[in-house]
């Protein structure tokens, strides 16, 4: 049994940046301080709990109880929809991905969802486009210290359904962060860039790069040759 996982934001959606924005806007309103950055590399794991946490400690020099967590990811949650319901064209699907992620439903792989970002935002982001997975394989960063634990996670409920042990794991991301724990946990992995700078994460050691979704037999190729990121 294979398992295929994907990234959300980059990799099945995009926004040009509009949803760090929302984010960052979001918490410089609730919490009265800036934002310090929306390059996600500046925090020590690319996760919406571990960015969140960092910029609260940082400005209140404790950790955000869980109450605070859950009223900042209702907060945001509504700034997102009313986003995308004033310009909802600047929202768009990866070309190709739902049509993508229908197909592989539709095999005999279990298909799932692994992304750094909150559960609930992340299901509004693919609900937006038509995007649609089994709740048990979509695992959000609600809670988890690494993107590797978030993977970790996934791919233990996709072996708990399964029955047994997966044959395969493909993880499906368009972010350095994604090298690298496929890297670490010796994941298959494709990388999605679709600005078409390919080359960016080739760089980084993925032997596999798409572009996007559109060519469906590109997709099956990029599965049947995807491979773990060279180690350095």
């Amino acid at each position: 049994m294979e398992l295929i996982i994907f990234d959300v934001d980059g990799t099945l959606v995009h926004s040009d940046k509009r949803d760090s924005k929302t984010f960052a806007n979001t918490y410089e309103k609730v919490f009265g301080h800036p934002f310090p950055t929306i390059d996600w590399r500046r925090f020590p794991h690319v996760t919406d709990n571990i960015i969140f946490t960092t910029a609260y400690n940082d400005h209140f020099q404790r950790q955000p109880t869980r109450s605070e967590i859950t009223s900042f990811q209702t907060k945001y949650i509504d700034a997102l929809r009313v986003t995308r319901e004033d310009t909802p064209e600047a929202f768009q699907e990866v070309e190709g991905a739902r049509a993508a992620v229908e197909k592989l439903q539709k095999t005999d792989r279990l298909i799932g969802v692994g992304t750094g970002g909150w559960k609930m935002p992340a299901h509004l982001k693919l609900s937006h486009v038509g995007i649609a997975v089994d709740d048990q394989l979509f695992t959000g960063g609600d809670g988890m210290p690494t993107r590797e634990a978030i993977l970790e996670k996934t791919i233990k409920a996709a072996e708990q359904i399964a029955g047994r042990s997966l044959t395969r794991v493909v993880y499906f991301g368009d972010a350095a962060w994604d090298v690298t724990t496929t890297r670490n946990m010796q994941i298959d992995f494709v990388g999605v860039r679709r600005g078409g700078d390919l080359d960016s994460l080739h760089k980084l050691g993925a032997r596999t790069v798409i572009q996007d979704f559109s060519d469906l037999n590109t997709l099956e190729m990029a599965l049947a040759t995807a491979s773990p990121p060279k180690k350095y």
